[in-house]
């Protein structure tokens, strides 16, 4: 039997969660939230219960709830993830949605999010915490690492690394065997045919370095 799930975050991923879940016939038993003028509110008709750190509803994750963290913000999802495994001593299930294509060789992390028309390949690796929008590839043999975010209908070749906290705008191509560095940054509709450094934003066809 499928748990069901407690939803950290009413935002733009609080939505795309819910629908995932929901797609999946996962119960979603409420969602938790920072912004208190919500609390006791309603999103889709499940209940916005509390605070994402109250201890009423933290007592539920790993007995009768899952937990997922909806939020793209890597900073925020690092503090909660934490708190999980100090508090709870658990991870963050994986949202999948159920329109979404994994090859059988995948290799999936944690409390990752793979939206809806989403396709990765076979032989690939994907870290934890890393959030793949709707219609994006992710070809075979690609290595993305932690809290890597890939926006909508990208495209990325095989051979691929991608390292931890890697932002992918949406639209953007990366052709085979190009390594994107730590924290780098990629702008929207780009096509990136060099390796990027830790750090760098590229941007443009070709992707050049934006200063």
């Amino acid at each position: 039997m499928i748990n069901p799930v407690i939803i950290f975050g009413t935002g733009p991923m609080g939505h795309h969660a819910m629908e995932i879940f929901e797609s999946n016939g996962v119960t979603i038993y409420g969602f938790l939230e920072e912004d208190a003028s919500r609390h006791g509110t309603e999103l889709n008709s499940i209940s916005i219960l509390g605070r994402p750190d109250d201890d009423g509803f933290l007592k539920l994750i790993g007995k009768k709830c899952d937990a997922f963290i909806a939020s793209d913000d890597n900073a925020y999802r690092k503090s909660m993830v934490k708190m999980l495994n100090e508090r709870r001593h658990v991870q963050p299930v994986n949202a999948v949605h159920k329109r979404a294509v994994l090859g059988v060789s995948v290799s999936l992390g944690h409390g990752n999010m793979i939206n809806s028309g989403a396709i990765v390949e076979g032989g690939a690796t994907i870290g934890q915490h890393c959030v793949i929008h709707s219609n994006a590839v992710v070809g075979s043999m690609t290595k993305l690492g932690d809290y890597v975010q890939i926006g909508i209908g990208s495209i990325i070749n095989s051979n691929v690394e991608i390292a931890d906290e890697a932002f992918i705008g949406s639209g953007v191509t990366i052709v085979a065997g190009v390594k994107i560095g730590k924290k780098a940054r990629i702008g929207a509709g780009s096509v990136v045919i060099a390796s990027v450094k830790d750090g760098e934003t590229v941007f443009g066809n070709p992707a050049q370095a934006v200063k």
